[in-house]
């Protein structure tokens, strides 16, 4: 395995929870919207009989490069002869690519959201404010939006908005304001030079405590290049859609606007009846589709979140459809 590929491989968060809550039949077909470097994938197919179904997506041509190959080995280690299909596309599109394949209904999925360690870590790509490279943040690199552009050409109050309410950044204004005024000398092009700016813009007072001052924007401007939240949305509605009764989506996030996403979606699935309250019979003929297997999210034990930190702040949810 060359260094490139040994490097995407990470230790799966909520690995046991995720198994477990997928309730696998040997013979089912299952998807993992998010592959990376098949930490769980690796785990249902281990679970799948020569008769299963393992369908593993990610946007990340490096992903599936390294998966293929982890994939490959767990094949040939377990004997199983279960179908794989590794597919580069966004997961929002999970609709289309179950069905270009053929397939009628899945039986499990499950979304492990947010860029992956080797993303973060690997500064070429642009993630990471420990490294100074050209600003990316691009998940699929065929796409055309990138931080550069963000950076560089969104106004003032579009800055100050994404870096609000996507990075719940206080300084936001000051930040976004410090963006458009160091701009106007020359353009911001790598994540250095853009780590400098936030440093200038958050008091020094306050960076003496907390997280990396330019954690929040970073995670603002990522989650703006790859529509991460709306993918979420419509990948969560689209998906359910494609369960067998029985059928179970387990989705791990790791901040609060992605889970408050997830909570909702799932939500609106167990819901019966939407005529208004003082209907006095229900005449939408509504029913529930779902019911959740874990009422609060599940989070990682004490040994889990010291030994990956990765896990710290990722929460489980799992709905089934009835």
């Amino acid at each position: 395995m060359n260094e490139r590929v040994t490097q995407f491989l990470h230790k799966p968060v909520l690995l046991k929870e995720c198994i477990s809550g997928l309730n696998i039949k040997p013979d089912g077909i299952y998807v993992d919207c998010t592959l990376g470097g098949a930490g769980h994938a690796k785990e249902i197919l281990k679970n799948l009989s020569d008769n299963g179904v393992l369908i593993g997506i990610d946007q990340d041509a490096e992903a599936l490069e390294a998966a293929n190959t982890e994939l490959k080995k767990t094949s040939n280690e377990t004997g199983t002869k279960a179908r794989v299909e590794l597919v580069h596309r966004n997961f929002e599109n999970i609709a289309d690519i179950v069905e270009e394949l053929e397939i009628s209904g899945i039986d499990g999925m499950l979304m492990d959201i947010g860029v992956s360690s080797y993303q973060l870590d690997e500064g070429k790509r642009g993630f990471s404010y420990n490294h100074d490279e050209r600003l990316d943040m691009r998940m699929n690199r065929d796409t055309a939006l990138s931080a550069y552009e963000i950076v560089n050409q969104y106004s003032g109050k579009h800055l100050e908005e994404i870096i609000y309410k996507y990075g719940e950044e206080r300084w936001s204004a000051r930040i976004a304001y410090f963006i458009t005024e160091e701009r106007q000398t020359k353009p911001i092009e790598t994540t250095g030079e853009l780590v400098t700016v936030i440093k200038k813009a958050v008091p020094a007072e306050v960076r003496k405590d907390g997280p990396h001052p330019a954690k929040r924007t970073f995670q603002a401007i990522r989650i703006e290049v790859n529509n991460e939240l709306g993918v979420l949305e419509r990948a969560v509605r689209e998906g359910f859609k494609l369960l067998n009764k029985g059928g179970r989506m387990c989705v791990i996030t790791f901040h609060s606007l992605e889970d408050r996403i997830v909570k909702n979606e799932f939500a609106s699935f167990i819901k019966g009846c939407q005529c208004p309250p003082e209907f006095p019979v229900c005449i939408c003929g509504k029913k529930s589709e779902g019911k959740l297997i874990n009422r609060k999210p599940i989070i990682a034990d004490d040994g889990e979140r010291k030994e990956n930190p990765r896990a710290r702040s990722a929460k489980l949810r799992i709905i089934e459809r009835i």
